[in-house]
């Protein structure tokens, strides 16, 4: 079923996931879905496999049975993806990582245009105004010609964050997003996620911060190791959020 855009509504989709490290399950049998306009927490102790999940989204990690389906493109468990779905998948996910990993020897403008010039092919122009556009958004356009190490924290998560947005994805899957950040810079980031969802993104968070998962997602799934669950995430309003 589709919305009145003639835009599919789920964005995310995982049925039945399995995923081993030797022989030891990491997750086991989970399913859930993600709809367009969503910020959804994933939340677990650690070793409960939240950041595996995202990897498993991203296509940088492996596993063995199920299938992902990332906004009409179909990860299938056990099957390495083909360089047209991996490429095709590039353009809808972005992984915003908990240690940002940005490039040390580029400037913020160079690390947001990497991908879209060098990946995807855009005019080193068209790309520099696109990073520009995301850099001003997210507040951090003034610097644009700094290096990594010269930015504070909350500047860094922005960069990624203007990183992982470059190619416009439909999905941003972000990882303990505020375990470096203070009680201001926490709330920042909860009305910057309502600002980047306001265009029909999906938000995927994993997290340990109940606090802020509580105040800022739409709904919430838990897992614990290893996981055995299925569950629907649905869109349950704006500022509202249940456990599932």
């Amino acid at each position: 079923m589709e919305d009145l855009d003639g835009m599919n509504p789920v964005v995310l989709q995982l049925v039945g996931v399995h995923l081993l490290r030797g022989s030891r399950p990491i997750v086991s049998g989970l399913s859930l879905t993600a709809s367009r306009g969503e910020r959804l927490a994933i939340m677990g102790p650690s070793g409960s496999g939240k950041t595996t999940v995202l990897r498993a989204i991203a296509a940088l990690e492996p596993f063995q049975s199920g299938q992902i389906v990332v906004d009409g493109v179909v990860l299938d468990g056990g099957r390495a993806p083909t360089p047209a779905a991996l490429r095709a998948l590039r353009r809808r996910v972005g992984l915003v990582f908990q240690f940002h990993y940005l490039f040390e020897h580029l400037t913020v403008l160079e690390n947001v245009c990497l991908a879209p010039v060098h990946v995807h092919g855009l005019a080193g122009a068209d790309a520099a105004r696109r990073a520009h556009d995301l850099l001003g958004l997210l507040g951090v356009d003034h610097r644009a010609g700094a290096l990594p190490r010269e930015l504070s924290g909350g500047e860094a998560q922005r960069v990624a964050i203007a990183r992982a947005l470059a190619v416009d994805p439909p999905l941003l899957l972000m990882d303990e997003p505020t375990a470096s950040l203070d009680s201001a810079r926490r709330e920042e980031l909860g009305d910057l996620l309502k600002q980047l969802v306001v265009q029909g993104r999906t938000l995927v968070i994993a997290t340990h911060d109940e606090e802020f998962a509580r105040a800022h997602a739409t709904a919430i799934i838990r897992i614990a190791p290893p996981t055995d669950i299925t569950v629907t995430a649905t869109r349950i309003g704006s500022d509202a959020n249940r456990d599932l």
